[in-house]
């Protein structure tokens, strides 16, 4: 008797084990699980939203907080550059009108004897071959303007006001200027950021190099060099206006003077 019930028990216990693949303690813990997650979803999405919204306030503040500071930076640096620039005009015409002086007293006291006289000469013939005295007289204009070209990117570089200027002193120019400053021994035309800077002096589009001299020679000269035929090329690609145009009086600013420093070898 004893026999048959313990091969019934096994029997049912093979069974169960065919039938019920996990052990009823683990589908009763996936039971309570789902059951807790079931209960707590609405509170996790409310944290959810809750969190979003405090994400986005603390973004939102940042961002306006940002573009404040932003935007008084930028308005206290371009008032420093205006003061900047009006200063510098005052100074400029300060030194104008401090070299005017000094040059009246300069022959007031060298001229009336021959000495004196050839040392007027010589200082002539030095400020001139300087670019320092005013000029005026026939010439042309050459423009390059590239406002309308690229929005927000030069298409006229420093290397072609170069070359410009180059090919206007090869076809027999007196005296150029670049805008309002005056090229002389030792300016440079260069870029920065953007800005085309001329003996360090910005200077904006359009850019007006006048060159004083014979308006026929020069232009003769000006529209067989290789300046011509670059710029001639840039105005056809990038749609920027390229002039040539003759006068019979330009005025040219002389150009400032910078102090001359040289070393020397220390005697023992």
């Amino acid at each position: 008797m004893t026999e048959p019930s313990r091969y019934s028990s096994r029997n049912s216990l093979l069974q169960s084990l065919l039938r019920e693949h996990l052990d009823p303690g683990y589908a009763a813990a996936a039971r309570a699980r789902e059951d807790g997650a079931g209960s707590s979803r609405i509170p996790q999405w409310l944290w959810l939203m809750v969190g979003c919204a405090v994400i986005g306030l603390v973004v939102g503040v940042a961002a306006v907080t940002i573009g404040e500071d932003s935007d008084d930076y930028r308005r206290e640096v371009l008032s420093s550059v205006d003061a900047a620039e009006e200063r510098n005009d005052e100074l400029s015409t300060q030194r104008s009108e401090l070299n005017t002086v000094a040059d009246a007293a300069r022959a007031r006291a060298l001229a009336g004897n021959t000495e004196g006289e050839q040392v007027l000469d010589r200082l002539r013939t030095l400020e001139s071959a300087a670019g320092a005295e005013p000029v005026h007289g026939p010439g042309i204009v050459v423009t390059l303007d590239d406002r309308a070209a690229v929005k927000d990117r030069s298409v006229v570089l420093d290397r072609d006001v170069q070359a410009v200027v180059n090919a206007l002193w090869a076809s027999g120019a007196e005296a150029v200027s670049i805008g309002d400053v005056r090229v002389g021994p030792g300016v440079t035309v260069r870029q920065a950021g953007g800005a085309m800077l001329v003996d360090n002096k910005p200077v904006p589009s359009p850019y007006k190099i006048a060159a004083v001299g014979s308006p026929g020679q020069l232009e003769t000269g000006f529209v067989v060099s290789p300046a011509y035929l670059r710029m001639s090329a840039v105005a056809q690609l990038y749609d920027i206006e390229f002039d040539v145009s003759a006068k019979e009086d330009l005025r040219l600013r002389g150009a400032t003077v910078h102090e001359l420093r040289s070393a020397e070898e220390a005697t023992r």
